[in-house]
Formats: C-alpha cells, sequence, structure tokens
C-alpha cells in the first residue's frame, strides 16, 4: 500500500489481520524498549526533532492536503484550527519532543524503599506501561507528542489518527521513525495504522493481548465509545468543560484579561473555558466589565438574566448551555452567591477537567482550589494553562479526568506503572 494514500475499504478480516500483527510486533518492541539506556531513547527523539526540522515543506504539503479535502468535508473552524500546521507548529512540535528529551527518565526511578520487620530490602519501581494505543482525531501534533512520550517512558506505541489528519500524521511518523533508525532502535516502537477504516479501531479496543492501555483523544463520540466499548483499560477525559470564577475580591484587570484568554486564545482546545461565574458581591459595573471584555473580543455570551440585564448583546442562556462544549467563541455566564455557589455549579456542570477562581482573596482561592473537584485547579491563571507542556512536562497524551493511575496531564510519570522489588538474605515466612 501507498504510505502516502488511506485504505479506506479494506475487507475486515484484512483490517483484524494488520492490527494483531501490529500489536504482537508492538508487545514483541515492549519487551525491548522497556530496558534500553536513556541515551539511547534520547538519541532518537534528538534525531526525531531535527528530522522534524528537515521535513518542514514535505509536512506542510501534506497538511496542506489534509486542510483541503476537510474544507471539502465541510469541517467547522475549531477543527480546522486543530488539524492546521503552519512553521510555528512544527517547531513547536520539534521542541517538545527535545523538552522530553531533556526530562529524566522515569523508567527505574526509585519511588520508594524500606526495610520491613521480616529484614526484606523492599524498592517501589517505575517500570512502563507496556503498549499503549492512542487514538486521536484532528490533530497531527498527537502523532509527534505521543510518540515521543512513549518512547522515552519505554513503551511501545499503536497510534490510530483520524482521516482527516492522515496525511499530516504519516509525514510526521516518518520523522519519529528516522529518528529511531538513526539510534539503532526498533521501527516497531511507534506505529501508525495505515489505514482510516473506521474498523481498526474497534479491533484496537478488543487487543486486549497486546495494548496494556487506550488513551482517546478527540471529540465527545470518540471518546464515548472507546469508553463504552473498550475491553483495554482507558486514560480519557470525556468533554473539557471548564469554567472561570470571578470573585468579589478579584483584580478586575486581571479578570478580564483571564477571561479573554482563556476562552479565546484558542477555543477548539480542551483547556478553553466555557463558562463564567461571576461573583454576586460584585456591582454591575465590574461584572459588564468582564462580560463586555469578552463580546467586544468576539465573543458570544448567553448569559443568565442577571448577566443579560448589563449588556444588551448578551443572549439568553437555555439549560444546556451550562453542559456544553462549544469549543467555538462561544461562553455561558451567570452570576453565582460566592465561591460556595461557584463551586455548586462547578460539581453539578463540570467535567473535572479544569476549573479557575480569580481573587485577590488568599482565603477564598485556597477554599475553591481544595474542594473544586477538577483534575486542574487554578488561582489567577488562565485555563488555557491546561498543558503538559505548560506544566513543565515536555508535552502530554492528553489530559486525564480518571480517578484512577492517572489524573491531570498525562505525561512521562503517568506513563509508566510501578513494580515491587525485593531483596533478602534467606527469610522464609513463618
Amino acid at each position: 500500500m501507498n504510505a502516502a494514500t488511506p485504505a479506506t475499504a479494506r475487507p475486515a478480516a484484512d483490517v483484524a489481520r494488520a492490527m494483531d500483527a501490529m500489536g504482537r510486533a508492538a508487545r514483541a518492541t515492549a519487551a525491548t524498549l522497556a530496558h534500553i539506556s536513556t541515551e539511547a531513547k534520547n538519541a532518537a527523539l534528538a534525531g526525531a526533532a531535527d528530522a522534524l526540522r528537515a521535513a518542514a515543506a514535505d509536512i506542510l504539503e501534506a497538511n496542506g492536503r489534509d486542510m483541503d479535502r476537510a474544507r471539502d468535508r465541510g469541517l467547522g473552524g475549531s477543527m480546522l484550527d486543530r488539524l492546521s500546521l503552519d512553521g510555528t507548529r512544527i517547531e513547536a512540535m520539534a521542541s517538545g519532543i527535545d523538552a522530553i528529551a531533556a526530562l529524566d527518565d522515569p523508567v527505574g526511578r526509585e519511588r520508594a524503599r524500606w526495610t520491613a520487620p521480616s529484614g526484606l530490602d523492599i524498592a517501589r519501581v517505575s517500570v512502563p506501561l507496556g503498549v499503549i494505543g492512542i487514538i486521536y482525531e484532528s490533530r497531527p501534533n498527537v502523532t509527534a507528542d505521543a510518540g515521543a512520550l512513549c518512547l522515552k517512558s519505554g513503551n511501545a506505541a499503536i497510534l490510530r489518527g483520524g482521516s482527516e489528519s492522515f496525511h499530516s500524521s504519516r509525514a510526521i511518523a516518518d520523522c519519529l521513525h528516522a529518528g529511531l533508525e538513526a539510534a539503532g532502535l526498533p521501527a516497531d516502537a511507534i506505529q501508525l495504522v495505515p489505514t482510516t477504516d473506521r474498523a481498526a479501531v474497534g479491533e484496537m479496543l478488543a487487543m486486549t493481548r497486546w495494548i496494556d492501555i487506550i488513551v482517546p483523544r478527540g471529540g465527545p463520540s470518540l471518546v464515548e465509545r472507546v469508553r463504552t466499548e473498550s475491553r483495554v483499560p482507558v486514560i480519557a477525559h470525556l468533554i473539557g468543560l471548564c469554567h472561570v470564577y470571578v470573585d468579589g475580591a478579584a483584580d478586575l484587570a486581571m479578570a478580564r484579561d483571564i477571561a479573554v484568554n482563556a476562552k479565546l486564545r484558542r477555543t477548539g482546545i480542551c483547556g478553553a473555558a466555557e463558562t463564567l461565574l461571576l461573583d454576586g458581591a460584585l456591582d454591575d459595573d465590574a461584572r459588564r466589565g468582564v462580560v463586555a471584555a469578552l463580546l467586544d473580543a468576539g465573543c458570544e455570551v448567553r448569559g443568565d438574566e442577571a448577566v443579560r440585564r448589563l449588556d444588551a448583546r448578551v443572549m439568553p442562556a437555555v439549560a444546556n448551555d451550562w453542559n456544553t462544549e462549544y469549543l467555538d467563541a462561544v461562553i455561558s455566564a451567570r452570576v453565582v452567591d460566592g465561591v460556595d455557589g461557584a463551586l455548586d455549579h462547578i460539581q453539578r456542570h463540570g467535567s473535572d477537567h479544569t476549573d479557575a477562581i480569580v481573587t485577590d482573596d488568599a482565603r477564598t482561592a485556597e477554599r475553591f482550589l481544595a474542594r473544586a473537584p477538577s483534575a486542574i485547579a487554578m488561582w489567577n491563571a488562565s485555563t488555557q494553562f491546561a498543558d503538559g507542556g505548560e506544566f513543565g512536562m515536555g508535552a502530554e497524551i492528553g489530559i486525564s479526568t480518571n480517578r484512577l493511575h492517572a489524573r491531570g496531564p498525562v505525561g512521562l510519570d503517568q506513563l509508566t506503572t510501578m513494580k515491587y522489588v525485593v531483596r533478602g538474605d534467606g527469610q522464609t515466612r513463618p
């Protein structure tokens, strides 16, 4: 099959055989990756970053084909933004890989050590998860981030990008393979599913023999399908219903800046704010200033009755607005009764992703940070910082709202599990 042409209509048996072969190869390679040196992994990552920079023109040409097809299919603005690449975004991918290479290797790290009453020496040590399957839609940069994170954490990766980003993801994967080849590492460490046939997703969700963890990145329909159908454990978040609460003790200039940035910097990412909560203790002029800043910046505001009275441009909110991830220049807004009113709203309507408070009152802020149910709780900062790269993790595979194993940005440490290493000197148990 031509690597530049997606196979979209393969017989189910062919897809099943191809996926099984990929899983078998990944499992075999994972056993090797778990024990290769940090130096070898870093050499492969450096080679991949160099290859990305050198192949920028080819990547942009491939992305142009994906963009043309996406426009023909009528994809919306937020989806096109996720799909689009330019020189700056390619350099960001390469720099992200460089940052991952510079991080400490989590594999083999001793997390704790103690001596039991029996005299046994017990250590808890980080080890790779094994084989990680990543299923994603329109963001081609996930190919670079996920491949690099899996490699550095000693995991084999099976990547299934969306049909929208097929050519872009293939061009990026070629660069990752160039890095692996230059470092003498097996190409099967990072495999990109060579078909856009949806049957491949179904196969991945059932590959319990070969895949240890599935990570979906995409819209609610993809994530819900994975969470519902997967027989493999899943690390995921369904939606990013992120909130910004402006407290009565907020610096209003800061509140305006944070609200606009949290909503509009990039509307199509999961860390974009979708609901603005305004403290009832703020006077009308203070609340109006925050709302007007959003409206003036080109954002549609859908508000409750109290917010609608502030500005004639505010549209009426309906019940479903409080549960909607717009991923567009739209935000819902309501007045709440202090920090507890904000927390109550977030508890009822939030998605446990990222929520922020803007206030100069440290006690109120700490109450919010302690009680917000979010994977990420912020004080006086834009929700757009909900990103593993911004957290100093190099990059991330996604933001997890799971309660088990990993929560928040899923970076290197979150792609490892643990084993206990026990050393004795002849002990037998009575």
